[in-house]
This record gives structure tokens, C-alpha cells and sequence, in this order.
């Protein structure tokens, strides 16, 4: 009895038990914006890729599923950690040279909440992210976001609405890599049609080579929210849009909702024109394919 009493006036904050200091207890840290994006599971890892890193956004969670959605910005309700890309700082800061404790790091804010719609073509849970690039030693290895393999896919189309129309697709794995692709689009000739049909020959690529995880990154917020928000409301409505028209891109949608069964996909935004690099090689492929002709 008189030890504890002891203990308590010796140490009087101290946990009860690991989990209460962040130790264990099977946390995620999610990295959105570090060196290398991904779910870690320990503190040390995730620290490796935002330690000195400018901008880097990053939090811990209790379950893997959190962690991912905050990757893909699927959490609205949750503080952010760190600075995001993008964000407005009150003042610059400067990394320390000293060794730096997990609660220094973890400094939050609140993001305000966008409303979706889908006239708007408005995506509320994606973010515009990068995938800091390494090139592998070997032209035909892959990227990865964790445990997911990286690909940009990019469509294009010139004179857009016009009968002189051309547009082409783009998919880009990495430099030199064998299965980048630049292809002519078939069919009508539509920059969305395009921007569809690219992440329909990426995922059509990735099943080839049996891979399963894929983290699709493309500057078309329309095919992402029309293959996470709007498809399974066109079923339920007949393949009408919530004007009542019919789905001017019906048999696109259909194909990427087909080939995306059995797959598990993270689709990440990246803003267009940027200078990202993965998404500027897409770009290329997608209009070298729309200079292609026709067969």
C-alpha cells in the first residue's frame, strides 16, 4: 500500500498502461505527404518520412481503414496533422536538428467541410497529392504507396467538342517503364471519354500482372467521383443522372465499374498542369496517343 502511495507522489501523471503513451496498442500512422506515402505501423517508420520533410502531412489513427481514408481525404470530421500541401502557414517553421518526439510533431488543425455535387463535378474526399518520386533501380519494377503500386493515367483531347476532335490516353508506370502506354482514343472523340479510358487500361494492365492493390492517381476529378459516388446511383436510377438525362458516358462508367470488381483501389487526385512529374509523363503519352490515327 505504501509503495503505491510512494509511486503516485514520485510520478503522479505517469500511464497506467504502454497503449496510453501511443506505444503498441496497433496504431497507423498515415502519411499523406512525406517521403514516402503509405500506412505505417510504428512511429519510427512513419517519422523516417516526414522528419525534416517541408509541408509533410501525416496523423496517427486507431484503425488501418482511417488511416487510408486519410490519405484519399475521406475524413472530414478529423484534425489534420502536421502542415498539408497546399495549406496556408501563419509562420515558416524550421525542422530541429535534434531528435524530436512524436507529440512535438503532431500539430492540428481544423479543414472546413465542402458540400459534393455532382453538377459541380466536386470531390470532397480527395486531396491533391503527390507521390514523391524515386525511380527504381530496375525500368521494370514498380512504384509503391504502401502496399499499393502506383500509376498516373491521363486522357486528352484536342479541339474538344469539335468534329476535328482527337483524343488519345496516357498510362504511366514509371521512366522507361515496359507498360507505360499512349494510345488513340476509339470511339467519340471526348476529353472525359478519354480521362476513363485511361484508368480502364491501367487497371486492365494491373490484372494482367496480377496485381490487386492499385493507387490510381489522375487530375479528372469527374471519373473519380463518377466511380466512387455517382455509379451506384445511376444503377439505382436507371442510368440517369439526378437531372433525370441519361448518362452521357454510360458505357465508360460500366466498363471502369466492371473492371474495377475485385480490385482494391485508392483513387488520388492530382491537380493537372502542376508539374508533377508522373502526372506531366502521363499528359505526354495521352496526347503523343491522340496524335496516332485511328484503326
Amino acid at each position: 500500500m505504501w509503495r503505491r502511495v510512494l509511486a503516485l507522489l514520485v510520478h503522479p501523471f505517469l500511464p497506467t498502461n504502454p497503449g496510453a503513451l501511443g506505444i503498441g496498442g496497433g496504431m497507423f500512422y498515415a502519411v499523406r505527404r512525406g517521403r514516402r506515402i503509405g500506412v505505417y505501423a510504428t512511429w519510427n517508420e512513419c517519422k523516417e518520412q516526414v522528419d525534416k520533410y517541408q509541408y509533410a502531412s501525416y496523423k496517427k489513427f486507431g484503425t488501418e481503414k482511417d488511416a487510408w481514408a486519410f490519405i484519399n481525404e475521406e475524413s472530414t470530421n478529423s484534425s489534420i496533422s502536421s502542415t498539408g500541401f497546399g495549406e496556408k502557414q501563419d509562420s515558416p517553421r524550421r525542422c530541429s536538428n535534434k531528435a524530436t518526439s512524436e507529440s512535438s510533431y503532431m500539430r492540428s488543425y481544423k479543414r472546413p467541410y465542402e458540400e459534393v455535387s455532382e453538377k459541380k463535378y466536386t470531390y470532397k474526399r480527395v486531396k491533391y497529392t503527390d507521390v514523391p518520386y524515386t525511380p527504381p533501380a530496375n525500368k521494370n519494377e514498380f512504384v509503391y504507396m504502401g502496399d499499393y503500386i502506383v500509376v498516373y493515367t491521363d486522357g486528352c483531347c484536342s479541339r474538344n467538342g469539335h468534329q476535328e476532335a482527337r483524343a488519345g490516353t496516357g498510362v504511366y508506370w514509371g521512366p522507361g517503364h515496359p507498360l507505360n502506354t499512349s494510345e488513340r482514343l476509339h470511339g467519340r472523340q471526348t476529353n472525359q471519354r478519354a480521362e476513363i479510358n485511361a484508368a480502364c487500361k491501367a487497371i486492365e494492365q494491373a490484372k494482367r500482372q496480377n496485381i490487386t492493390k492499385l493507387a490510381i492517381y489522375t487530375d479528372s476529378k469527374f471519373t473519380i467521383n463518377g466511380v466512387t459516388n455517382w455509379i451506384p446511383n445511376w444503377k439505382n436510377n436507371g442510368w440517369k443522372t439526378s437531372a433525370g438525362k441519361e448518362v452521357t458516358n454510360r458505357e465508360d462508367f460500366e466498363r471502369l465499374d466492371k473492371l474495377s470488381e475485385g480490385m482494391d483501389i485508392q483513387w488520388m487526385h492530382v491537380p493537372g498542369h502542376a508539374g508533377f512529374p508522373g502526372n506531366e509523363a502521363a499528359d505526354r503519352l495521352a496526347k503523343e496517343g491522340a496524335g496516332k490515327s485511328s484503326s
